[in-house]
């Protein structure tokens, strides 16, 4: 208990309900809390037990009359709460997670950008705003879909306090950097500034788009972004039967997911300007701060943290941006949709850089995605898998660390119906199952896949392998592996040398990892 309330303090604080199981929303019936003494020695043992947390103890009565327990665990905003003993935690998504002593640096300056917010350090009177900035602001609150109507009947004056812009009769940094004067924006710290380079061939700067006046706030430096770049605009055509279809080179919506990112969750507290660099044969987008805490490159998908937290709620009601935890989900479906390769994200020494491909992996991929997204009801999940099958076939164990999954199991969700439609195929058990596209709705398409020995024939596989250990006799498997082809398979490829052994094509001495093949 008291580790999950060190993990809280250290995030965004929280609320530990005892009494209500995982997943229900109330307690059981007629439940009462007899002894009324264990709420002063919850409170009594966590403090022994914590530094610096701030926990509340309380009785509630649920809407079902029965009584539960309550712990409000309060955000530590300006220390790092730990063990009596010294041990850090912090909560990440639904977890807790311990804090590495190389990490507690990084968890302290994370904590500095948490609050950056919420600050009123410039002194700016709430009503030194910029009006048009404000009625925009407040038209689009009350007429987005993803706000409340409860949010929406507020007064202006509400509305402003609701999302943190104002307080104390100030304006908070947050306010000034979308509803404050252009002096004032200018003034804060690092506010956000955009450059736009174009590339040549030779890697030589041939165009440039500033946004570094500070006149617009972060709605408008993204719209901005979204319409006066050109390079958005250019396409390749794919002809479709007797019409021709027009796939872009990076899809708007791509774009204007990674640049809402790239604002949303930078560090203000850091200086650096977001570059977003077009090359000939890619794209970059440079965000200066690291990865959230608890985000790596490798969890990007299935890892969603909140750093600036009032801006990304600004961000979402206003309909700019996809909801917690969809925004790379959407940018992978609609990369591998068109027949593009996945995003690479690089986070350096003090800079996150997402590299997008402007090559097509396979113009055909597009036509075959089009036409099983038209055929049947795909949801965004089966989507990204199915693009992925698409491209090569992937072992069990390949396809979870693509799609950030820690078990096999996970999978499941991702491959949803997949396998019911038949356009994916399943092969083998356990860590050696391989998913595939299933050939005959390639073939439908006529499509022309590229030559891949992970989808050889066993018949072909089989005469490969003999072949191999008439030359190279008393082989390994991992020897084999690498003389006939890497990418096949490790459990497909034992499995092959197992039914020529049982078929006494050939021999073997040694046993387990130090077995030898030999031709009979």
């Amino acid at each position: 208990m008291a580790k999950d309330c060190i993990s809280f303090a250290n995030a965004h604080g929280g609320n530990i309900l005892i009494g209500i199981e995982d997943g229900d929303k109330l307690p059981p019936e007629n439940q009462r809390i007899e002894d009324k003494n264990i709420l002063d020695t919850l409170h009594k043992n966590i403090t022994q037990r914590t530094i610096n947390v701030v926990v509340k103890v309380t009785l509630e009565i649920a809407a079902n009359k029965s009584e539960y327990i309550r712990l409000n665990i309060i955000r530590n905003v300006h220390s790092i709460a730990s063990t009596t003993d010294g041990r850090l935690y912090v909560r990440i998504a639904d977890e807790c997670k311990p804090v590495m002593p190389d990490e507690i640096v990084r968890l302290a300056a994370e904590k500095n950008a948490f609050i950056w917010e919420k600050l009123t350090t410039k002194q700016v009177d709430n009503s030194n705003f910029d009006e048009k900035k404000k009625t925009d602001f407040l038209h689009d609150v009350r007429t987005s879909p993803r706000v409340s109507a409860f949010v929406k009947q507020k007064s202006d004056e509400e509305i402003l306090e609701y999302y943190e812009f104002q307080k104390d009769n100030y304006l908070t940094n947050l306010g000034i950097l979308w509803i404050g004067q252009r002096s004032d924006r200018s003034s804060l710290l690092f506010a956000p500034i955009i450059q736009v380079i174009r590339y040549n061939e030779q890697e030589e700067k041939v165009w440039k788009f500033l946004l570094d006046d500070f006149y617009l706030n972060p709605k408008e430096i993204l719209e901005s972004i979204v319409r006066d770049v050109p390079d958005w605009q250019e396409s390749m055509e794919i002809p479709d039967g007797a019409y021709r279809k027009n796939v872009p080179f990076y899809p708007i919506e791509v774009i204007r997911e990674l640049c809402a990112n790239a604002l949303v969750h930078r560090i203000y507290t850091t200086r650096g300007d977001i570059f977003i660099n077009i090359f000939h044969d890619r794209l970059e987008i440079h965000s200066p701060g690291l990865l959230p805490y608890g985000v790596t490159p490798k969890n990007i998908l299935s890892k969603s943290v909140r750093r600036n937290e009032n801006l990304s709620k600004v961000f979402f009601d206003l309909n700019l941006m996809e909801r917690e935890g969809s925004g790379y989900d959407m940018i992978y479906a609609k990369l591998l949709s068109i027949g593009k390769s996945l995003p690479v994200v690089y986070e350096g020494d003090d800079r996150v850089t997402v590299t997008v491909s402007k090559r097509f992996v396979n113009k055909e991929i597009v036509l075959l995605m089009d036409k099983a997204t038209n055929e049947f009801p795909l949801k965004q999940k089966e989507i990204i898998t199915l693009g992925l099958l698409i491209q090569q076939p992937y072992s069990a164990t390949e396809l979870s660390k693509l799609l950030n999954q820690g078990e096999q199991q996970s999978l499941r969700e991702w491959l949803g119906s997949l396998l019911e439609y038949d356009l994916v195929v399943k092969s083998g058990e356990g860590k050696g199952t391989l998913y595939e596209i299933n050939p005959e709705f390639i073939q439908n398409k006529n499509f022309k896949g590229k030559i891949n020995l992970k989808n050889i024939e066993d018949s072909r596989l089989e005469e490969l392998i003999y072949r191999d250990i008439a030359v190279y006799p008393k082989s390994s498997v991992s020897e084999i592996q690498k003389r006939i082809g890497g990418e096949i398979n490790i459990f497909k490829l034992k499995g092959m040398l197992k039914n020529m052994l049982n078929k006494r094509m050939l021999i073997s001495e040694g046993e387990r990892r130090w077995m030898k093949y030999s031709i009979k």
